[in-house]
């Protein structure tokens, strides 16, 4: 699949604000700094689409972007926030959950995972936490390019293990770099399939 617009529409602090379509929506989301904006810039070949920022925790709004009029992309903001306040971080840990249990447009959440850092607790029981909601969901391992390809593989193998020993099923894996565009065929493919599958029911 490829992009040809990429628009964004709105940002809510809430739920119920939204867009009011049917379209399928497709969540990204991540800890903070993991480089969930820069995938997003590179999945739609738009460099300013999603902010990005060396100052971690910069999203704190649902962000809706249109894609070729037929999909949304959205942007969540990160979990494990930077330098807030526990009352900041109470609201909005209950947004980002409030939009995944109760978007009924929702049918996938990418799951960023910094590809040099091994399993971390925080993301682990985040990927738990879908599970058990019974959201669907991937993982995207991000920033490919600041380890070799062995490495690279070593780190994804080991959290494979790592996942293993709580999941029955692995979820579907995708490893990617912003920087060298790795992995946005595969991701971009992986939407497509299911939008194709959602219109044959």
């Amino acid at each position: 699949m490829e992009i040809k617009n990429a628009d964004y529409v709105i940002s809510s602090a809430r739920v119920d604000q939204c867009p009011k379509d049917t379209k399928p929506e497709y969540a990204f989301i991540g800890r903070s700094n993991v480089g969930k904006s820069s995938l997003i810039n590179m999945l739609t070949r738009r460099k300013k689409l999603a902010k990005t920022s060396s100052m971690p925790g910069k999203t704190v709004l649902i962000n809706h972007f249109i894609i070729d009029k037929a999909w949304y992309l959205v942007d969540l903001p990160g979990y494990g926030f930077a330098k807030r306040s526990k009352k900041e971080i109470g609201k909005l840990e209950q947004m980002i959950r409030s939009y995944i249990l109760q978007r009924e447009q929702l049918v996938n959440v990418f799951v960023l995972i910094d590809i040099r850092h091994e399993a971390q607790k925080i993301d682990l029981e985040f990927i738990n936490w879908l599970g058990v909601s019974s959201v669907p969901f991937a993982l995207v391992f991000t920033k490919a390019d600041k380890l070799s390809q062995s490495k690279a593989a070593q780190m994804v193998e080991a959290y494979k293990r790592v996942l293993a020993e709580t999941w029955e099923e692995l979820p579907p894996l995708f490893v990617s770099s912003a920087e060298t565009q790795q992995g946005r065929e595969e991701v971009l493919d992986y939407i497509d399939s299911i939008n194709k599958s959602l219109t044959n029911k």
